[in-house]
């Protein structure tokens, strides 16, 4: 594994240092800052690592924080994908940070996520569960278990998780087509949430067409090679403690019970509602700062 020192351009995560980490596959963007155990923080669709800019001032005396980009999102690489969607498997992702952490020297860690992140996240947990301490997520229960549980309120709410899966490159097209569009009209009421700086960053990013495909492929994994990675594991169940966030005001908890469908995948769960939306994170970060320092730091 190879470790490069990238400049640090932005003010978004002070005293932070930006790495490149070179793993079997993709080359990964990695921010890094604070000092005690680690804690690997997976960012959401269609964001980068940036949306943990608020919530890191308030956890790096407590945790090394490690924040990277997700393989397809953000500066990290976006390799091609094949017709099986493979290389944006959740299984594939999370081998990425695995080796990510591994060459950062972290042999076990605790694991902080949200939306698409969390299901790399639950991935990652699954298969390298003798290396995840404890598992917290924001904002989504399992993939297999939404889709199968899909009313017609969830599909007019997460409408994009059945427009992103359609064959390319029909919704590629669509986005490219006017992308910072896309983007800000999607997130309208939660515009109030990424400030200047954050969201230039998160449009930066998300205009690059590979990106965008990347994302796509992310969604037609998830609905596909991912379920089927689910099916091949029985009835087995994450081993680590998880701990389940999601908002009041979001669609969540709105359509589907979270613990109890955690529950259907996890051993020991716990958890709630926050006073939020989707972008927990952004939104009221020093709660879920205290809710990160109280589960890991049981601990810790």
């Amino acid at each position: 594994m190879v470790l490069t020192e990238r400049p640090v351009t932005d003010n978004l995560f002070p005293g932070f240092r930006l790495l490149d980490v070179a793993t079997s596959g993709p080359r990964i963007r990695v921010r890094i800052g604070g000092e005690g155990p680690p804690l690997l923080l997976l960012h959401g669709y269609p964001q980068t690592h940036v949306m943990w800019r608020r919530i890191a001032p308030l956890l790096a005396p407590h945790f090394t924080l490690i924040c990277p980009d997700l393989r397809g999102y953000g500066d990290s690489d976006k390799p091609p994908s094949d017709a099986a969607h493979a290389p944006y498997a959740k299984r594939t992702m999370a081998q990425d940070m695995a080796e990510v952490m591994s060459a950062l020297g972290h042999e076990r860690f605790f694991v902080g996520s949200h939306d698409r992140g969390a299901r790399v996240a639950h991935r990652l947990a699954l298969d390298h569960g003798e290396r995840v301490l404890k598992l917290a997520t924001l904002d989504i229960a399992p993939t297999r278990e939404m889709y199968r549980d899909t009313t017609d309120a969830f599909a007019r709410a997460y409408w994009h998780w059945f427009f992103l899966i359609q064959p390319a490159p029909m919704p590629e097209r669509m986005i490219e087509s006017d992308p910072e569009f896309y983007w800000t009209s999607r997130r309208a009421s939660d515009m109030r949430l990424f400030e200047p700086e954050a969201l230039a960053e998160y449009l930066r990013c998300f205009r690059d067409p590979a990106m965008i495909h990347a994302s796509c492929e992310d969604y037609r994994a998830a609905a596909t090679i991912d379920i089927a990675h689910d099916d091949a594991d029985g009835g087995r169940k994450l081993a680590c403690p998880l701990l389940a966030l999601w908002g009041e005001r979001g669609v969540i908890g709105k359509c589907f019970d979270p613990l109890a469908l955690w529950r259907e995948r996890a051993q020991d769960v716990r958890g709630h509602a926050l006073p939020g939306g989707h972008y927990l994170a952004e939104e009221v970060p020093d709660l879920v700062a205290a809710e990160f320092r109280a589960f890991f730091g049981e601990t810790a």
